[in-house]
């Protein structure tokens, strides 16, 4: 037997495989999302005119697979292989990264909570500037029709947040069929239909609001977003505090392995001489020294 050996401390394979296991998920589901979104951007031409990226006024719904599939390769990568190879720097940046993600979250939710005026203005300015974008980019479009369809919703506070854009305005100079309108997944609901009528919102807001509410959602996005939040506090919440007790475990079990690992690295010890496998000259020399 040559190098160093330990005796009395072990690296739990409980946890090591678990941290492997469950870190893999996440490589495996961060690069799917990664590649989800750079296909989607090959799809849409960016990749061949990269300046094309900030081009857009609103969100690029890309942007949330790329961000969040990016963190969730890193933070998986990192965990994996810290794990596999009991790589105590891979570990101790799993842990600071899973930690500044949970300190960021909370943070957001004591300022969201504190400061609901600010936040409501940035969700209506955030809105608006996307609903000026809405023919801009296919993705986005279909973000703001899932949203409005979902919530029975139309415009940030109401249909006529829909003059900001330069197809739906209601100025006289306007040549867009659908001026004084509102897109499709503003109107109401009707179960007797089973294709989608397209062109329900034309001309709808030329007409009296007291007609209007009879076609299309005459709420606004930010009180139904608001209402929902009322109506599902109790899941929102066990979601939130699910997350973080998630990623408060992840940390404890990730530094569980790196006490563990650094324990068994300081118990190495060299072997005695006796065990030692020396050339036969250099056994000579250790011998007739140590007689």
């Amino acid at each position: 037997m040559s190098g160093n050996y330990y005796k009395g401390n072990e690296v739990s394979c409980c946890i090591k495989y678990f941290i492997f296991g469950f870190n893999i998920l996440f490589w495996l589901l961060g690069m799917a999302l990664v590649a989800i979104g750079l296909w989607a951007w090959s799809e849409k031409g960016v990749l061949s005119n990269i300046s094309s990226i900030t081009d857009l006024g609103g969100l690029d719904p890309v942007w949330l697979f790329m961000v969040v599939g990016g963190v969730m390769f890193i933070l998986g990568f990192a965990g994996c292989i810290g794990a596999l190879r009991e790589n105590t720097f891979l570990l101790k940046f799993f842990s600071v990264f899973l930690g500044i993600i949970f300190f960021l979250e909370l943070t957001t939710g004591i300022l969201a909570f504190v400061f609901k005026d600010w936040i409501k203005d940035q969700l209506n300015l955030f809105i608006n500037n996307n609903i000026r974008a809405y023919r801009d980019d296919i993705d986005l479009q279909n973000l703001i029709d899932f949203t409005q369809e979902y919530w029975d919703c139309c415009g940030a506070f109401g249909a006529d947040d829909w003059n900001l854009n330069i197809y739906f305005n209601c100025t006289d100079g306007n040549p867009s069929r659908e001026k004084c309108g509102v897109p499709f997944s503003c109107c109401t609901k009707d179960p007797a239909e089973d294709v989608i009528n397209t062109q329900c919102g034309y001309d709808i807001r030329a007409k009296p609001d007291s007609e209007q509410k009879d076609y299309i959602n005459v709420k606004g996005c930010v009180p139904q977003f608001e209402k929902w939040l009322q109506d599902n506090l109790t899941l929102v919440a066990g979601i939130f505090i699910g997350v973080a007790l998630l990623q408060i475990f992840g940390i404890c079990l990730a530094q569980n392995l790196v006490s563990d690992i650094e324990a068994v690295r300081a118990s190495w010890v060299p072997p005695p001489l006796s065990m030692r496998r020396l050339p036969p000259q250099s056994s000579k020399k250790a011998s007739a020294y140590y007689s």
